[in-house]
């Protein structure tokens, strides 16, 4: 069998894995009913099933872009476990998609469509809705698990994320010219990126959307000392409890902020306004 077939058939049978490993925990959460917690909704067990199956495009949906479901649940030792097992499926799924991606590109689309097709209830379900293409970023994105019992859960929004990509001049040139050349401002980047060494290195920034993000604070601190952990949420976060209650939690706004919560750096290494706009590209300061 060739390579890209082996892979595939193993990347199908960790995505039956998968969903029979989430209905799994969605069945003991119903025979178990944990104290839940919902940000902008009713926590139930509905929501919590759509928060853990949720791995589906909706229609118009950006393809770039994931859906949220900001929440907590309180959970005991075998719903920790099941959980830990979701996420197990999950890691395999992203390892051997990644390698399929890397190796057979083609197959990406292929997949996407293909895959539901393996649990046909649930895709002539999702299908009426809107929802038949998987979401492959949603499927292998991990449930958010606690280590230990927590206290206090204090959530707040976190807008001042970015990701930057060192770029040389020549990969920059390149990126530019996939753009309208014929464009007077394009000609002006031009000009400009061509007055530069090019051995000299700049950075692209991109912005990232807003998230949610959660800080625990441990009801006794952990082996290492820690005494809190911050992350982001964009699943239903599990905390282990010893009496079936939910940490303390605080509302935070319904929507983002607007504007940046923090004012950048002075130290920053890049300068403050881009050099090729067009690409959201920076020159580092000398």
């Amino acid at each position: 069998m060739e390579p890209q077939y082996r892979w595939l058939a193993e990347l199908e049978q960790t995505f039956d894995a998968l969903v029979e490993e989430s209905e799994a925990l969605i069945a003991l959460a119903r025979h178990q009913r944990p104290a839940m917690w919902a940000f902008n909704g009713e926590a139930s067990f509905d929501w919590l099933s759509r928060a853990l199956t949720d791995f589906w495009y909706q229609d118009g949906q950006d393809g770039r872009a994931t859906r949220d479901w900001v929440g907590v649940v309180a959970a005991d030792e075998t719903l920790m476990a099941q959980a830990q097992a979701v996420n197990r499926c999950k890691e395999i799924f992203a390892e051997q998609l990644g390698r399929i991606r890397k190796h057979y590109p083609r197959m990406i689309a292929d997949i996407k469509a293909t895959l539901p097709f393996r649990h046909p209830e649930l895709h002539d379900h999702l299908r009426s809705g809107g929802m038949a293409r998987l979401h492959l970023k949603q499927c292998w994105r991990h449930l958010p698990l606690a280590e230990a019992p927590v206290a206090r859960v204090r959530l707040a929004w976190y807008s001042s994320g970015r990701s930057i990509k060192r770029l040389s001049v020549a990969e920059v040139a390149e990126k530019l010219a996939a753009l309208d050349n014929q464009a007077a401002h394009i000609q002006l980047q031009y000009r400009q990126l061509a007055g530069l060494p090019d051995g000299e290195m700049l950075a692209q920034v991109q912005r990232q959307a807003p998230l949610m993000r959660a800080n625990l604070f441990y009801r006794e601190p952990l082996e290492d000392g820690r005494e809190r952990r911050a992350l982001n949420i964009a699943l239903p976060l599990f905390v282990p409890h010893d009496d079936a209650r939910l940490p303390q939690l605080n509302q935070p706004p319904a929507q983002p902020p607007e504007k940046r919560s923090r004012a950048l750096r002075g130290d920053s290494k890049l300068e403050s306004e881009p050099f090729i706009p067009s690409l959201r590209v920076y020159r580092y300061r000398q």
